[in-house]
């Protein structure tokens, strides 16, 4: 009897790096001559997973963002993962926003996923969606490769990562 191969499929941000990152860009806004005299912040929140940007206004906003993007590319984290809300006005011209951390993957997504792979018509893979990760299944480890290679060739609007090959 064959064994079956399989992987996982799944996506996420590793939260310690993200705070990593905000803690970066918060010492680079202290230090910023354009940020001088200024209230902006930052925020992680890991129980919400997301981020809070507060500033005096839209263009410190975009200036507090793109410092943001700049440290979490830096430290490796997949910026396909963010999610930028959009921006709130609050009182005396101070502007908000919201960044959220994609962690897992969506259930329309995966659906898309399934969909695809699926479409390939490759000889007994199976995809299953498990909570907010897949895992595909076959007796033929060149057809899981076949597989991952066409996955990393899509956009799925979220950094894939494959593990648990087996």
């Amino acid at each position: 009897m064959a064994k079956n191969h399989s992987f996982d499929v799944s996506t996420g941000v590793d939260l310690q790096e993200v705070d990593n990152a905000v803690n970066q860009a918060t010492k680079e806004i202290r230090q910023r001559y354009d940020f001088k005299d200024t209230d902006c912040t930052l925020e992680l929140d890991r129980e919400a997973g997301a981020v809070k940007l507060d500033a005096d206004d839209d263009y410190r906003l975009k200036a507090l963002y793109e410092v943001l993007v700049s440290k979490l590319a830096k430290r490796r984290v997949p910026l396909k993962n963010l999610e930028a809300g959009s921006v709130e006005q609050g009182t005396l011209g101070r502007a908000r926003q919201v960044v959220t951390l994609k962690q897992g993957i969506p259930q329309d997504t995966a659906k898309e996923i399934v969909k695809r792979i699926k479409g390939l018509k490759l000889k007994k893979v199976q995809v299953q969606i498990q909570g907010d990760e897949l895992r595909v299944s076959s007796p033929d480890r060149d057809a899981l490769q076949e597989v991952i290679a066409f996955l990393k060739k899509q956009d799925f609007g979220v950094e894939l990562q494959f593990g648990n090959y087996r």
